[in-house]
């Protein structure tokens, strides 16, 4: 499969959010979620140690943009449904198109963590790879100290599938550990009902 003649649409709603592809426009949306939230992102983001500026996320705006053309990365902002209010970030990162594999990552903004938007993200942007991208695997991978990543993961109902033990350096420069959760298609699997947004939701998404 050539992913460059693969249409999917580029936004799409769960029951509280809107998940939809990066706009140039979402660039002061972002500062300000970002540098309002560096003390939940600062130990599990390289990217969180200073806070940001608006040139900074404009530039990085523009290759996420084209990433999202050429189809190498397919970054995501998580908004209060039908608005531009940013919940958080997430994405499918490091993909293999010929194997139909895809990673999730994701981040909350401090004033939205605890309240389930994260679980809902991942519950939506699973079904989004496996109904619109033809994947076969989608990934998380998270430290194996962040336990709110991997109570994210297994309230998603992904699989542990192993630990890599000591495989990079955290963001402290220490040793670090991760742990690899999966979800692969098969018949079984759970398809949650979401919609493009010219169309309504009617499914309901576990949080």
């Amino acid at each position: 499969m050539n992913p460059l003649l693969l249409n999917f649409p580029d936004s799409f709603n769960t029951d509280r959010l809107t998940i939809r592809a990066a706009r140039y426009e979402d660039a002061q949306e972002i500062v300000e979620a970002v540098n309002e939230s560096l003390n939940e992102l600062r130990p599990w983001m390289l990217w969180a140690a200073q806070p940001t500026t608006l040139e900074v996320q404009q530039s990085r705006l523009r290759r996420v943009m084209a990433n999202w053309l050429t189809r190498e990365d397919l970054g995501l902002q998580l908004c209060l449904k039908g608005t531009n209010t940013m919940v958080g970030g997430s994405g499918l990162h490091r993909m293999d198109w010929a194997a139909g594999k895809f990673e999730i990552g994701y981040w909350c903004r401090t004033k939205f963590v605890g309240q389930g938007y994260i679980t809902e993200a991942v519950h939506g942007i699973t079904d989004f790879a496996f109904r619109h991208l033809k994947a076969n695997r989608v990934e998380i991978q998270c430290d194996a100290s962040n336990e709110r990543s991997t109570a994210i993961a297994k309230r998603c109902g992904f699989l542990l599938e192993g630990i890599l033990r000591n495989d990079s350096r955290s963001v402290n420069g220490e040793l670090r550990s991760t742990l690899v959760f999966s979800k692969i298609s098969s018949k079984e699997f759970n398809y949650y009902d979401v919609k493009s947004n010219d169309e309504s939701p009617t499914g309901k998404l576990g949080r």
